[in-house]
Order: C-alpha cells, then structure tokens, then sequence
C-alpha cells in the first residue's frame, strides 16, 4: 500500500496532520526535507504534501529535486501564505498537482489525497500496461521473423 509522506518543519502541523488522516491512509512525517528524502528512499510514498517554507530547502526545491527520481509521486504544496509566485514556481518547477493554503479542512484535503493516490495509481497502472503491450509487440515481431 503506498503512504503519504507530509514534509514540514513545525512538529504540531505533522501531529495535526497524523491525528487527522492515520486512519484513512498510511502516513509518514518529516520535520526536513532531507528526513523526507529518507522516508522517500525506504517506501513506496504515493503522494508527498510538503510545506513551502521551511528552512534549509523549500517545498518547492525539494519537489524540484525529487522529480526525476520519483516522477509519478503526486505532489501537493501547503502553506501558510498567499504567495502567487510560490504558486507559479510549484506548477512550473514542481509540477504540483495541488496547492493549499494553511490551514487545511480535513474533509478537502481527505479528498484531495484519496484523488492524488488514485492518480498515482492510475500512473503506476498505465506503465505497467505500456510495458505489457510492448513486450506482446516485441513478441509479435519475434514471431513473424520466424514465419517469413
């Protein structure tokens, strides 16, 4: 079962946000993005939600950084202020599926997870079908090398 990893650097939003969602999803937390690049490293993680300021690294830059490495996680940004270049630099650098704004309604952001793991899944589904067709083509051409 993939987990939902939430990234920020204040222990009672993580506390918040484990109390809210552990029933309904396998959460993970992480106080730094490093932290959170660990936990990334060791699990299937499905959606990552990370604040936007935090010190060392931003939500964005971490998202970033992730991208190539993780490229069919779904992201989220949450924070705490209004900041449209935030929103335009998460959608540009971070492809981010959602941004929120703090603090979050636990029934939105509930459904905005439960639609971000069906997605991935989706992702995770649609290679796994690309691969399967491919090898069925490899296969058809095999065989009609050897008829001819």
């Amino acid at each position: 079962m993939s987990g939902v990893l939430y990234i920020d650097d204040e222990i009672n939003n993580l506390n918040s946000f484990k109390a809210a969602f552990r029933r309904d999803f396998n959460i993970y937390v992480a106080q730094s993005a490093k932290e959170g690049r660990r936990i990334l490293d060791e699990n299937e993680i499905g959606v990552i939600i990370t604040d936007q300021r935090m010190p060392v690294m931003t939500g964005i830059e971490f998202l970033e950084s992730i991208l190539n490495i993780y490229p069919d996680t779904i992201r989220i940004l949450l924070t705490g202020f209004s900041d449209m270049n935030a929103v335009m630099d998460a959608i540009n650098r971070g492809q981010v599926y959602k941004y929120l704004v703090k603090p979050w309604q636990n029934d939105e952001l509930r459904l905005y997870i439960q639609n971000a793991l069906e997605l991935y899944h989706l992702r995770l589904d649609n290679k796994n079908l690309s691969a399967q067709l491919k090898q069925a083509n490899l296969e058809l051409e095999r065989l009609n090398k050897i008829k001819i």
